[in-house]
């Protein structure tokens, strides 16, 4: 009997949180006719924790998400109270930019730029089942009632799949910041064969500005003259309001463990893993009790409201210990609480069910994106979401997929730890995670990611003007380096940065600018005939040129990676029968399916021995 349908459509995207958002955001610039169904219009791109953008490792994230064509960067422009960059005392490669935007206009911001697609649908609602026909997807249905065909469907619901908030004994079936949870997704997933689990996650209180004592604290002011996080963003970030730093007591820690018998995470109320690297108030007591203080961040939420974040504690302790808490923080003495800090736990999938263009193994044309992954952060689920709507337009179009590298991009290297090694906790983007971030740095996202994001045709003509422009200036700034001087004209420049540096011959300003103590900007003040060049372009030759010798051994170890992931591996291989395997080995292939020998060497379980087995083995099958 043949399905009767409400309306037709290309594809659905099912949550519009910061992966939906950039999901249907890209089919339908792909000119894909998109719906896309979320529980509420008013949780559009609603940031739950802190109203910030970027951070370490994330920023680059941002600025990769917006180089292949995405919306969170120059969403974030639009919409900063204050911006800085992090880790400015250590090497280019780990530097961050870090925004703390303004939660209400940054959704308001988002909704207005989902209304004004022409190719893409808004509905509020909550979706109950998934169709497929013949293993493919080919519809979806409301608990409205409703029913939609598409060929191709993301799913990005972020933490809201079965979510339950907790504080204290006080126990509530509901998402984040009170707005309705799903409830009927996670039984269709489970029905069709994708494993599900239990993650936690948690936000701090909200406390009115007005009863701070802020002069008890340390201001913290933006950076000024900082590139924005979208390269179509012209001019600087304008600082808008200050962050602060404070600082808990010995007496917050004494409040803590007199109650921590009253801790969900310590009773045993709350079983599902929570993230490591972001734990509450009273983990960071209980785990590391010589500590006699821990740094506190109290940040605007929004220019429209005195609520203000309170950024390292986040709590799931009971209401009148968490009063008792916060007033021991230096500075928050009489603080009034406006929301109360609460943990969540939610359903997410195992992330080795998807394939690296996020497409799950059980059912063609489903693809998946977000904290639903496991994952945590709005720029890891930004960055899925971006992939997933690219490749399920692909995928619809009857394309190959874009799979990111990890040599070519941090969103590569997210995306391949999702479902290669898979996560027990909700896994962060850190920058240690990338073996080749010295290639991965921020200012160079453009450089790698546009031209791809221009393939796929998500660039628009504009996007691929400026950034053919910028690799022009880079290209004349390179010959005109190439310059020599004699000692005498570079004396006065090494002079002045007071290095005793003497030259004993003619040096080309490229050797100059390679040299630790002369920036691009002193390199200019010498050298007025670089004037006519962006101070941008010519500080991001000046980092490649400082780091020559370190960015050609990582050049060198990409190729050599690089020969693995060539090599791919048949989606029909037999491991459980391979002789020489180990049988962990065979039994995470088989999980795994990798799509090539370089995957399959990143799988935990899977040595370099059994790698070596499997390339005699496909050799052998080449004959």
């Amino acid at each position: 009997m043949q399905r009767k349908y409400d309306e037709i459509y290309d594809a659905v995207v099912i949550g519009a949180g910061h992966a939906g958002v950039e999901a249907c955001l890209a089919l339908s610039r792909l000119g894909l006719k998109t719906l896309v169904v979320t529980l509420s219009l008013d949780a559009i791109s609603f940031m739950a924790c802190n109203p910030a953008i970027g951070g370490t490792a994330k920023g680059h994230l941002v600025r990769e998400v917006d180089a292949l064509g995405g919306q969170m960067g120059i969403s974030a422009d639009y919409n900063l109270l204050q911006i800085r960059m992090l880790n400015t005392g250590k090497g280019a490669a780990v530097q961050s930019l870090r925004g703390q935007a303004d939660k209400s206009s940054y959704h308001l911001f988002m909704k207005r730029v989902l209304e004004r697609e022409k190719n893409l649908t808004i509905l509020q609602g909550e979706v109950a089942n998934i169709l497929t026909e013949n293993g493919k997807v080919c519809g979806i249905t409301t608990l409205q009632g409703q029913t939609f065909a598409c060929k191709g469907v993301v799913v990005a619901t972020g933490v809201y799949l079965n979510a339950d908030i907790i504080i204290g004994e006080f126990r509530q079936q509901t998402g984040p910041n009170g707005f309705c949870r799903a409830t009927a997704l996670t039984d269709c997933l489970i029905n069709m064969g994708i494993p599900t689990r239990r993650f936690k996650t948690g936000t701090p209180a909200r406390v009115d500005k007005k009863t701070i004592n802020f002069d008890a604290m340390q201001i913290q002011h933006g950076d000024e003259k900082l590139y924005p996080f979208s390269f179509m963003t012209d001019g600087f970030i304008e600082n808008k309001e200050p962050c602060y730093l404070t600082y808990t007591t010995e007496e917050t820690k004494k409040i803590i463990m007199a109650n921590i018998a009253r801790s969900p995470l310590y009773n045993g109320s709350i079983k599902s893993t929570g993230p490591r690297y972001c734990p509450s108030i009273e983990d960071k007591v209980m785990r590391f009790a010589d500590k006699e203080r821990h740094q506190i961040f109290i940040e605007p939420e929004s220019a429209s409201t005195d609520e203000m974040y309170v950024q390292g504690m986040s709590s799931s302790l009971p209401v009148d210990v968490q009063i008792a808490m916060y007033h021991s923080v230096i500075g928050l003495e009489k603080c009034r609480l406006m929301r109360y800090a609460y943990a969540i736990e939610y359903d997410c999938i195992d992330s080795t069910a998807l394939y690296p263009s996020l497409m799950t193994k059980c059912t063609e044309g489903l693809f998946m994106a977000g904290q639903l992954n496991g994952s945590s952060g709005y720029e890891e689920a930004a960055a899925q979401g971006i992939m997933a709507g690219i490749n399920c337009a692909r995928y619809i179009t009857g394309k190959a997929p874009v799979i990111l590298g990890r040599e070519s991009s941090y969103i590569g290297v997210l995306i391949d730890d999702l479902v290669t090694k898979g996560t027990n906790e909700p896994y962060r983007m850190m920058t240690a995670r990338a073996e080749h971030r010295l290639n991965l740095r921020q200012e160079n996202a453009d450089e790698r990611l546009t031209p791809i994001g221009r393939e796929v045709g998500l660039v628009s003509d504009e996007r691929y003007a400026r950034y053919k422009e910028k690799m022009s200036q880079i290209e004349q700034i390179n010959e005109a380096l190439k310059t020599t001087v004699s000692p005498s004209v570079s004396a006065p420049l090494f002079e002045e940065t007071g290095s005793g540096y003497i030259p004993r011959a003619g040096m080309s300003l490229r050797e100059i600018l390679k040299r630790s103590d002369v920036t691009a900007s002193l390199l200019i003040k010498h050298f007025p005939e670089l004037e006519k060049f962006s101070l941008r372009y010519l500080e991001e030759v000046a980092t490649v040129a400082k780091y020559e010798g370190y960015l050609t051994k990582q050049a060198q170890a990409i190729e050599r990676t690089k020969k693995l992931d060539d090599k791919a591996l048949p989606a029909d291989a037999d491991y459980l029968s391979i002789e020489g395997l180990r049988i962990e080995a065979r039994q995470k292939l088989d999980k795994i399916r990798p799509l090539n020998l370089g995957q399959a060497s990143r799988i935990s379980g899977v040595s370099p021995a059994d790698i070596t087995v499997l390339m005699v083995w496909l050799a052998r099958r080449e004959k």
